[in-house]
């Protein structure tokens, strides 16, 4: 197998959200009977059972109807579009954004994560990630032929902060760390880093000159009236050295639009806008549209949706805390749970696929997340609810089956 085989076997796909039906489930042995129920996918969120922001379709009809002008925008998206994104951005999170050179609207924010790191990582370069953290982090970091450096995250035993162990990350600046990446709140626990924390991230950074990319997908979608930082907002931190990443794909529903904003150091972004210009030229015209409805929702929008989350989570926990041999922290933002299950005696990468034939359930591996996780899944609780809870009542009866 030549080098470029081996780059592209590590990307791998079957466990990506929607790529289950490329499992192959041939060879695998169900112990009793199939338990019955509806299909809850809790590898993405259910967009049917909570619906995009009201208004967005008629705003895209709108911009398809501009035509050729909204169709073909500046690579870094369109100017006007920008300019009421960069607004919006600075009101939630406390930094200064101009529109024209600090800010580029990607084809999500899966797009936005490829072309920053594509921005910033040489063949070589160091790059520190959390453990666990969004699945694609370490992908892109291999893929663009960087070193990976694993932060460690101890998320059961830190009750007040995401646990992020400080020493491990001065060691790693130390030793010549460039780019430290990491999501907030986290993908996949759910945790969100406390003010003191994302202070130390700025300074340590700050000392050391090292690069950060803060992806903030969920931070609008926070429980319980808890505090979220944003690391944008840290002035002893040069804004040069720093890339922010958010969009509507989650909270507000509008995944199929394929819209993701970056936005800090300008000279990160006019990068990444060369970058968009042969990758995909730009996010999608008529889509870029849709971007006037985020944060411009409905009164009392957003906070009927996070109560509605929040209440599935609360149900989802309870079933989950009272069942034998699991582990579970709250979440405190987003739409994730990161489980710990009881130690079983297939892998768990076998026992996803058995989840989806026997119990018509799908999740997400641990493994995604960092090869230790051996003995955890991922759930997006962005389901409907009475289907949710349901399902994890049978996913606690295919654990029994398979227990050690």
């Amino acid at each position: 197998m030549n080098l470029l085989e081996k780059k592209f076997l590590k990307l791998g796909a079957e466990n990506a959200p929607g790529q289950e039906v490329r499992q192959n489930t041939n060879e695998v042995i169900l112990r009793g009977e199939k338990i019955s129920g509806k299909l809850v996918d809790f590898s993405h969120g259910n967009v049917d059972a909570f619906k995009p922001i009201p208004g967005s379709l008629d705003v895209f009809i709108e911009g398809v109807h501009l035509g050729g002008k909204q169709a073909y925008t500046e690579y870094r998206g369109s100017k006007m579009i920008r300019e009421e994104a960069a607004q919006k951005l600075e009101n939630f999170s406390g930094t200064t954004i101009d529109a024209e050179h600090n800010l580029i609207i990607t084809p999500g924010t899966q797009g936005a994560l490829f072309l920053a790191m594509g921005s910033i990582i040489a063949r070589g370069d160091k790059v520190a990630i959390v453990t666990p953290d969004y699945f694609a982090n370490r992908k892109l970091v291999e893929f663009f032929e960087g070193e990976v450096v694993p932060i460690q995250m101890d998320y059961f035993n830190s009750t007040t902060s995401a646990g992020l162990d400080f020493t491990q990350l001065e060691d790693a600046f130390k030793a010549g760390v460039k780019l430290f990446l990491f999501s907030n709140p986290n993908n996949p626990t759910g945790v969100i880093y406390s003010p003191n924390e994302i202070k130390e991230i700025a300074r340590l950074a700050q000392q050391y000159g090292v690069t950060v990319v803060s992806d903030e997908l969920y931070s609008r979608q926070v429980f319980d009236g808890r505090t979220y930082t944003h690391l944008c907002a840290q002035n002893i931190l040069d804004p040069e050295n720093v890339i922010t990443i958010m969009g509507p794909s989650k909270t507000e529903s509008l995944s199929g639009y394929r819209l993701g904003v970056a936005f800090g150091s300008a000279r990160i972004i006019n990068r990444m806008e060369k970058l968009q210009a042969i990758v995909s030229l730009r996010a999608g015209g008529y889509s870029q549209a849709v971007m006037k409805s985020w944060f411009a929702e409905p009164t009392d929008w957003l906070n009927q949706r996070i109560m509605q989350h929040q209440s599935i989570r609360d149900d989802l926990l309870a079933k989950l805390q009272t069942a034998e041999g699991f582990k579970v922290r709250g979440t405190e933002a987003g739409s994730y749970l990161f489980p710990r299950i009881p130690e079983l005696d297939v892998p768990v990468e076998e026992f996803v696929k058995i989840l989806r034939l026997q119990a018509n359930v799908i999740v997400t591996p641990g493994t995604e997340f960092g090869s230790q996780f051996i003995d955890s899944f991922r759930l997006n609780f962005s389901q409907d609810h009475e289907a949710a809870v349901a399902a994890i009542d049978r996913v606690i009866k295919v654990v029994e089956l398979y227990r050690k």
